[in-house]
């Protein structure tokens, strides 16, 4: 556990901060990171152990009510803010609000932009879910000899453009090895092997929550079932109290408030007159 400051001003704890993750470089496996957007969330990742959560830029405040412990990087998303100036106020904005580091898949005058300023930055390489129509389909990206060397260049290129991290999806296992072997950045591995600093899955994969597991991911639990057990309890509830009240047993005497027989007549007595 670290003290630090944080973007506030606030004496705070953290389980993990800039400086150990960029001790921990070759070390692989040495940090957990998962997705937050809850103090829920937030909250049970801190319990399980984990060091470094993911959430939305705009929900950094509601993350830092269920952890105050948790590396957090805010993502700076692509329609929430556009310009240079936006992008800046954005980004100051989650890191006062709690937020450790942002991620940008951004260009990487963004990148220096906000690293001028020493913002930790994460950049996103190999797929990028929002870019995929450039590689043409959900896919490994790096499986040619071409893209793997552009992916190195694209490496380089981030690390020179002052970002600390960089998030690396779905690159095949070997030659994330090479890439992390070859990079200064940390590296976090969203399927893309072992061979990073960070390994990096989302929660509602870990825990169950979708009808299908990606191919990268494992999934630890079935909360899915969960949720289909509460929405049939829910259901059951609603049927019970609508069925209840047609047959007139709802409400029951002892739900409702009532007042002496007495009351009622003086009540109409006055109104008759």
């Amino acid at each position: 556990m670290a003290r630090i400051f944080d973007w506030a001003v606030r004496d705070s704890q953290r389980l993990a901060t800039v400086a150990s993750l960029k001790q921990a470089k070759g070390r692989h496996g040495a940090f957990a990171q998962v997705t937050c957007n809850s103090a829920v969330e937030a909250a049970a990742a801190e319990a399980a152990g984990i060091e470094l959560a993911v959430c939305r830029a705009a929900n950094v405040a509601e993350v830092r009510k269920g952890s105050s412990r948790l590396f957090v990087t805010a993502a700076l998303g692509f329609a929430e803010a556009i310009t240079d100036d936006e992008i800046l106020r954005t980004a100051f904005k989650a890191l006062t609000d709690g937020a450790d580091a942002v991620i940008t898949a951004r260009r990487l005058s963004i990148v220096s932009l906000l690293a001028a300023e020493d913002i930790p930055v994460m950049g996103h390489l190999g797929f990028v879910p929002r870019k995929s129509t450039w590689v043409g389909s959900v896919r490994a990206v790096g499986k040619t000899a071409d893209e793997a060397v552009e992916l190195y260049h694209r490496f380089r290129r981030l690390e020179e453009a002052g970002a600390f991290a960089v998030e690396a999806e779905l690159v095949p296992a070997p030659l994330m090895a090479e890439l992390s072997r070859r990079s200064g950045l940390v590296t976090v591995s969203l399927g893309s092997g072992p061979a990073a600093e960070v390994a990096f899955l989302f929660t509602n994969d870990i825990c169950g929550e979708g009808a299908a597991t990606p191919r990268h991911a494992r999934k630890y639990g079935d909360l899915a079932r969960l949720y289909r057990e509460i929405d049939a309890e829910r259901i059951r509830s609603l049927q019970a109290f609508r069925a209840d009240v047609l047959t007139k047993s709802f409400p029951a005497a002892n739900e409702v408030a009532t007042v002496p027989d007495a009351l009622l007549e003086e009540f109409a007595r006055r109104l008759d007159h």
